[in-house]
């Protein structure tokens, strides 16, 4: 299948009188390669599906994170791009009994599913069960067979320890991410939990922000912050954001902020 051309990334990766490595923008295709980029709403048409996984073809993009039932089609739109396809197990709830997750994963995989976010038990995290939510991650991750396994927590409900709690019991359990929300509860990802986030685990798992991730300089904040990969919709926004900074030379906004408004100096004085 032939993609239309997406960024000049090359270009934006050598534009002349950049900043200082330590100052510069990543490249377009390195924040390119950070994002999942997601197409789960409920009410998103076959259509409208199909032109999302030929977006992420176009700006090669680290994968789609689609619907289950849009698996098949997505591996067969995506072969040969690049870009990998991911779906969601016990979502948006993770409630759903470990047995099924499990089918699921299986199914999932099978039909072609390179990488799978799912939702722990957030009500058993909440009420302190931990050998049932880390043994339900653990199933998870061995029906995944080797495929990247990312544990969304929800940090909508829980507080500061639930999340540090919800964050180990990943890793335990063998996850590669822990992830902020499923991007349909009341908040997404903030600079405050991912630092969190990123200090609960070791440097053997990653943090993804997902939910509320719309502009670059929220990007490139969290970024900052310890996220590697980041869920969402504004893909193609962002992109051509950073490439248009490239080309004009242009580096970030001079303040990292994040969708509820504090920034990393804030956290770093204490201020939140």
């Amino acid at each position: 299948m032939t993609h239309p051309p997406g960024p000049d990334k090359r270009r934006a990766a050598q534009t002349p009188g950049s900043a200082p490595d330590a100052m510069a923008l990543p490249s377009v295709f390195a924040v390119a390669k950070m994002i999942d980029h997601s197409l789960l709403r409920p009410e998103l048409t076959t259509e409208t599906f199909q032109a999302g996984c030929e977006l992420a073809a176009r700006y090669d993009t680290a994968s789609v994170c689609v619907r289950p039932s849009d698996v098949a089609e997505a591996v067969a739109i995506l072969t040969g791009t690049g870009v990998l396809v991911g779906t969601v197990v016990g979502f948006p709830h993770g409630s759903a009994t470990t047995t099924t997750k499990v089918a699921e994963t299986r199914e999932l995989i099978t039909t072609g599913a390179q990488e799978i976010d799912m939702v722990l038990h957030i009500g058993r995290l909440r009420s302190g069960q931990t050998t049932y939510v880390q043994d339900d991650i653990a199933a998870v991750v061995a029906a995944a067979q080797g495929r990247t396994v990312k544990v969304i927590l929800e940090n909508a409900y829980l507080d500061r320890d639930q999340k540090i709690l919800g964050c180990r019991l990943a890793e335990t359990a063998g996850a590669d991410f822990v992830k902020t929300s499923t991007g349909f509860a009341g908040s997404g990802a903030t600079l405050v939990d991912i630092i969190l986030m990123r200090s609960a685990v070791s440097d053997h798992v990653q943090v993804k922000a997902a939910g509320g991730v719309r502009s670059l300089d929220t990007l490139l904040s969290l970024l900052a912050a310890g996220a590697t990969r980041f869920g969402a919709t504004a893909t193609a926004t962002i992109l051509d954001d950073l490439n248009t900074r490239h080309v004009e030379g242009r580096q970030g906004s001079g303040q990292s902020q994040d969708v509820a408004g504090t920034t990393v100096d804030d956290i770093a004085r204490g201020d939140r």
